[in-house]
């Protein structure tokens, strides 16, 4: 007699979830080519923000490293497509090349002393360094200081083709995570979220498992700020290395739910939303995603997706492990 399990509905229900959602993944695919001008942009950013929340998840939501700095390497992105392009008549594929080693080393040099630090200490640590490099920044002549930089190039580019690039982050990102998260990287990373003590104690490299995770999410953010200083086309400072990327991310995942893959899929989706609503109340836009994200927190505390799964157990994907695995 087999001990194997006959298909169920648990299995069927598993077999529909996964068609429904490459149905969705390649309807979203071929959106350039029945979707309008207006619907590709919005696309292109969701994309965008969904690559930045999941990677910014990865860092608060699995290994309980809450940055506020994580900006910074949007800037590093933004201004290495500027330089790249601009100034040395390279191509865009270089810019993502050359971005992400100078975010690799920029996020493997500030690592030495913010993480010597530990909860809001290390978030308040980020943010300094963000806002250091935000000075710093203002005041190199390499980059022409905060004169503003026009990447005449990126007017070249169809829309369709920066959508496509988008789509390949976020898609990518969401992939990468799910990998990390089955693998001995992400059971080593919710270790120390939960307890760092008890992880060392069984093993686990607190400063090597932590600098990966760092790696890996600063290097992804800032290719991410290429594609997206791709869109935009016009780079400076201030808004390249602003807090207002910080809030984003945080909003994204807080309010689709912290430690979960689902969280920043909703809530990029609500943050898309509620962005071009918002876009005709400049001075309150932030105000208001505030206090939208405090109710929320009231409400359900884990976001979304985490009161979702808890009520109801719904859950698409799944990092737990069978015992058989």
């Amino acid at each position: 007699m087999s001990s194997k399990l006959k298909p169920g509905p648990i299995r069927n229900l598993v077999s529909v979830k996964s068609g429904v959602i490459l149905a969705v993944v390649i309807a979203l695919a071929f959106l350039p080519l029945y979707g309008s001008a207006y619907m590709i942009s919005i696309g292109l950013l969701a994309f965008s923000y969904l690559a930045l929340g999941q990677m910014w998840n990865l860092l608060a939501g699995y290994s309980g490293l809450v940055s506020l700095g994580q900006q910074a390497f949007i800037g590093i992105g933004a201004y290495t497509l500027a330089k790249v392009t601009v100034d040395f008549g390279g191509g865009f594929a270089v810019s993502f090349l050359v971005a992400a080693v100078v975010a690799l080393l920029f996020a493997f040099v500030i690592s030495f002393p913010i993480f010597k630090l530990s909860g809001v200490y290390f978030t308040i640590g980020t943010w300094i360094v963000s806002a250091s490099a935000l000075e710093f920044f203002r005041n190199w002549s390499f980059v022409n200081f905060d004169n503003p930089f026009t990447i005449r190039a990126a007017f070249r580019v169809p829309m369709g083709a920066m959508y496509m690039g988008a789509f390949a982050l976020g898609i990518i990102s969401v992939v990468l995570v799910y990998i990390i998260l089955r693998s001995k990287l992400g059971l080593a990373l919710m270790a120390i979220r939960d307890n760092p003590s008890a992880a060392e104690a069984r093993g686990v490299h607190l400063y090597r498992t932590k600098l990966l995770c760092f790696l890996i999410s600063s290097v992804y953010i800032a290719i991410t700020g290429v594609l997206l200083y791709m869109n935009i086309a016009f780079v400076q400072a201030g808004a390249a290395f602003g807090i207002d990327w910080a809030v984003s991310m945080v909003f994204i995942v807080v309010i689709g739910g912290i430690g979960t893959i689902e969280g920043p899929i909703i809530g990029t989706i609500i943050y898309v939303f509620l962005r071009q609503y918002l876009f005709n109340f400049p001075g309150i836009s932030l105000i208001i995603l505030g206090s939208i994200a405090v109710i929320v927190i009231l409400l359900a505390p884990k976001g979304i997706m985490g009161a979702l799964h808890g009520k109801f157990g719904i859950e698409l994907f799944s990092v737990r492990r069978r015992i058989d695995e």
